[in-house]
């Protein structure tokens, strides 16, 4: 259907507004929200003649059954200078409504907005989501911020750890259910970021679980040195043994944990920056398609420079895959960190094998406490095992976020 076709469609007299699954459309407004361009798509469904909506506040398509909480988020987001991406129902001039999946940047001493129609399984649960925060407003008379940290803390209850992890699989699973719904090919760059995201992920945990290793094996050197307290001065030796051991062991756990996982590295900020990385190159062609669909539109609107508006979606196109690349560089460069310390561990972990045989050996020359001592330095290699198997897994993942290629996010020519 053309866009000529589209203005003369008719309209339901109740229910959604007319906004098809292929089309995109933009606003941009000042820092205050008030509307400064917009395209023809917007303009057909919002149902407002298209030179009224010039100097409107955005908030006037708002509609009634959006919980405040869902706003008071949004502002708090982008007026800190970051992207925001969130599920929001407006209403038509004629009293329809229709739903949108939108994406928020600053520009231009203000915000632009471009949205997507949504339709994946996950906006059905979000749905439902803003129907029990709202009802919670109007009963339990939550403020917009009380109502905002309600929100946050019902995505951790659906396992996101913060906004901006839900916003970014959000957005890529509103493109990946567009693109089966129109019948396009699945995204190669949402499918990467999306194997990128389950490493980063599986690499907290595996590392968490080593930290946890080691706090848990710390009692085994102690029920070393206390069999060797028995049999002095004969256990002696023992007693080195394990104090060495403890301390080696001790050492390596903290050394891991502080320039791993401590407040000068970046490691747990990994994930975060894969789901921004992945936000961001997702806004990028939400934001192509919508200079795309400018060129076809065709349609004047008094007020609206429209080629101004395409060098605008194009600088913000340009700016944000290049912090998407510098946030993948990131990624390469704390995954090198974490294969360095693995390294530096498998040279600690010599050490320990050898005064863990030593403690065999001495073990062997015990009559009585030989055989308690044995069991205990069973204990200790089983737990050098699981060390060594989870670093090897640990890595396997930081090898791959390591050769993370920044240019999956270079911008087609």
């Amino acid at each position: 259907m053309s866009y000529h076709d589209r203005r003369q469609e008719s309209r339901p007299a109740t229910g959604e507004a007319p906004f098809g699954l292929e089309e995109v459309f933009f606003s941009r407004t000042d820092n205050r929200g008030v509307i400064q361009a917009y395209n023809y798509v917007f303009h057909r469904v919002a149902d407002y003649e298209a030179e009224d909506l010039l100097g409107m506040p955005h908030k006037t398509i708002r509609h009634p059954d959006m919980p405040r909480g869902v706003f008071q988020l949004f502002w708090d987001t982008i007026k800190r200078g970051r992207l925001m991406g969130a599920y929001v129902k407006n209403k038509a001039k004629d009293g329809l409504y229709y739903w949108v999946f939108a994406v928020v940047i600053p520009c231009e001493d203000g915000f632009l907005s471009a949205r997507i129609k949504p339709s994946s399984p996950l906006f059905d649960t979000i749905i439902a989501e803003y129907e029990a925060l709202l009802e919670a407003e109007q009963h339990e008379g939550l403020s917009p911020e009380d109502s905002a940290d309600r929100l946050l803390e019902r995505l951790q209850d659906l396992g996101f750890e913060d906004y901006e992890g839900f916003a970014a699989h959000a957005l890529a699973e509103e493109l990946t259910a567009r693109d089966v719904g129109l019948g396009a090919v699945a995204d190669p760059k949402i499918i990467e970021f999306r194997s990128m995201l389950k490493n980063a992920q599986d690499l907290v945990q595996e590392t968490g679980e080593l930290v946890r290793e080691f706090e848990a094996m710390r009692t085994i050197p102690h029920n070393m040195r206390v069999i060797a307290s028995r049999i002095e001065p004969a256990g002696g030796p023992v007693t080195v043994l394990s104090q060495n051991y403890g301390t080696m062991s001790r050492d390596m756990a903290e050394w891991f944990s502080t320039h791993v996982l401590g407040e000068k590295s970046n490691f747990a900020a990994i994930r975060g920056t894969v789901n921004n990385s992945m936000f961001v190159e997702c806004m990028a062609r939400i934001l192509i398609e919508c200079d795309v669909q400018l060129q076809k539109e065709r349609q004047a609107i008094q007020g609206i420079n429209m080629a101004d508006e395409r060098k605008i979606l194009g600088k913000l196109v340009s700016d944000q895959r290049a912090n998407a690349r510098a946030g993948l560089v990131e990624v390469s460069v704390e995954a090198d960190r974490i294969l360095t310390a693995c390294k530096v561990m498998h040279r600690h972990f010599l050490g320990l094998s050898l005064t863990r045989v030593l403690c065999k050996i001495e073990s062997a020359r015990m009559a009585a406490e030989g055989e308690a001592l044995a069991t205990i330095i069973e204990q200790l290699g089983a737990f050098q095992g699981r060390i060594s198997s989870q670093l090897s897994r640990i890595i396997a993942l930081a090898t791959t976020l390591q050769r993370v290629n920044p240019q999956i996010v270079i911008i087609p020519t």
